[in-house]
């Protein structure tokens, strides 16, 4: 064990990224990030549910406030499915979003960084695009609604240099559907569509995948190890989700692998004609000189 591999099993601190073939280690996030941008990284952490992003993500978002990096949480269903008794049918909405703050708050996350969307929970397939929205509508953002208008919307305001939500491998249709509506508004974000949204990004934030329920669709790329008092902070705050009966199943699955996380950085592949070219030129035969 090297003296810098010491130090960081002593500290209780340690990131490994693997990037192709090179492992990069440190006691810290910046030492092992391939874009980090200084006092300009702001984290935007997208949780389809409110529990999701403390399930997937409990320690990054302590490890980010360790670093001096502004948190936002942005929860996309008000949890109205969510209902374990039936006298909490017409009150689970309300006393899961007071869960969510007691929460993220924490996890040291300012109540005002933490965002509450409204969508209907498991109705999300209804709320796909943008579209003109009635007078009354309560998801309404610049007479528009629909989950690409409040990500655009959101993504401009807050402005992340990183995002990261839920791996589109889980069962869970509405985890599937926020990865795919929040990765087409990275890049509406970017762009000069929809003006009345906010300014555009001056470009499409670094995008990683935590891991809720099911398993990566890929081998992750970054691991995260923190202090025992880190892993505590993180059950205490998933513990807020007291009307949530069927959380403890996943409470244990979190107290046994310990205080650590792993994430999987999502790289856009964009079309170009030229990578397939050679693919389709003709081989010419190499003859032997004997």
């Amino acid at each position: 064990m090297t003296v810098r591999d010491k130090r960081m099993q002593e500290e209780g601190f340690e990131f490994v990224r693997l990037v192709g073939d090179e492992r990069r280690m440190g006691t810290h996030l910046a030492e092992v990030s391939r874009h980090w941008q200084g006092k300009k990284e702001r984290f935007l952490m997208v949780s389809p549910h409110d529990d999701d992003a403390v399930l997937g993500a409990g320690l990054l978002i302590q490890l980010a406030e360790r670093e001096n990096v502004p948190v936002h949480i942005l929860i996309v269903t008000n949890g109205d499915m969510g209902y374990c008794h039936l006298e909490e049918k017409d009150s689970i909405a309300r006393t899961r979003q007071e869960e969510s703050f007691e929460c993220y708050q924490g996890l040291g996350v300012p109540k005002k960084n933490i965002v509450w969307l409204g969508f209907p929970d498991c109705r999300l397939h209804s709320h796909r695009g943008r579209a003109p929205a009635d007078k009354d509508d309560r998801l309404a953002i610049e007479d528009f609604e629909g989950l690409q208008n409040s990500f655009t919307y959101h993504l401009r305001k807050i402005r992340p240099t990183q995002c990261f939500l839920p791996t589109w491998n889980d069962l869970h249709p509405d985890h599937r559907i926020v990865y795919e509506e929040l990765l087409i508004s990275l890049f509406h974000a970017a762009g000069n569509i929809w003006p009345e949204l906010g300014k555009p990004l001056e470009k499409v934030p670094y995008v990683h995948t935590y891991a809720v329920y099911c398993d990566f669709l890929a081998p992750p790329t970054l691991r995260m190890r923190a202090p025992v008092s880190y892993l505590e902070n993180k059950l205490r705050a998933i513990a807020a989700f007291r009307s949530q009966k069927q959380i403890s199943a996943l409470i244990e699955n979190v107290r046994h692998c310990g205080p650590e996380e792993y994430i999987r950085a999502i790289d856009f592949k964009l079309y170009h004609p030229v990578n397939y070219r050679n693919m389709f030129e003709e081989k010419k035969p190499i003859h032997m000189v004997r």
